[in-house]
């Protein structure tokens, strides 16, 4: 049985993954219509794993017998500078999720909830890998630099990035 903080905390973090997949397929929408399928695609994907996590939050609340709330999704931006600034919003929207889930284990330990807080490890490994794979991004996007014309094999690149559904369940 979750505590109130932590029932409260969790519903709070299915809304800011939720809000992680509006936000990607925002992202998406912006790369499709500027003509970069691959950023697009990349995005897309982004979005998918991010709804996969709010349905991992969403099936560990319900496991404990507590109350799922969903609360309203704030709209993301839309538009973007150009690929470098959404990848750097992508990087720092991340970093925001990190800390929230390093929160998160904060309040399970405070409660002394440790099956939350071993729950919670996955989301850690899971950031560790997201802000890695963003930085790498970054990294290509920086030595290609203004000139864009490097951007078409960035794009074409992450074309070939698939998604790979999570199983529940396990």
């Amino acid at each position: 049985m979750l505590k109130p903080s932590l029932e409260k905390a969790l519903n709070e973090q299915i809304n800011k993954e939720l809000f992680s997949a509006y936000l990607y397929q925002a992202m998406s929408a912006y790369a499709s219509r500027t003509g970069l399928p691959g950023v697009a695609n990349w995005m897309d994907i982004q979005a998918k794993e991010e709804m996969d996590h709010a349905r991992k939050f969403y099936n560990y609340i319900d496991e404990q017998g507590a109350k799922i709330t969903l609360m309203a999704i704030d709209q993301p931006d839309t538009d973007f500078e150009s690929v470098n600034v959404m990848f750097a919003k992508t990087l720092e929207h991340e970093q925001f999720i990190t800390k929230s889930i390093y929160d998160l284990v904060t309040l399970a330990r405070d409660e002394h909830d440790y099956a939350t807080e071993i729950f919670l490890q996955w989301y850690i490994t899971e950031q560790v890998e997201e802000e890695s794979n963003v930085n790498e991004l970054i990294d290509k996007l920086n030595l290609i630099g203004k000139e864009g014309n490097g951007i078409f094999m960035f794009d074409k690149e992450l074309t070939t990035r698939v998604y790979t559904p999570m199983v529940f369940g396990e």
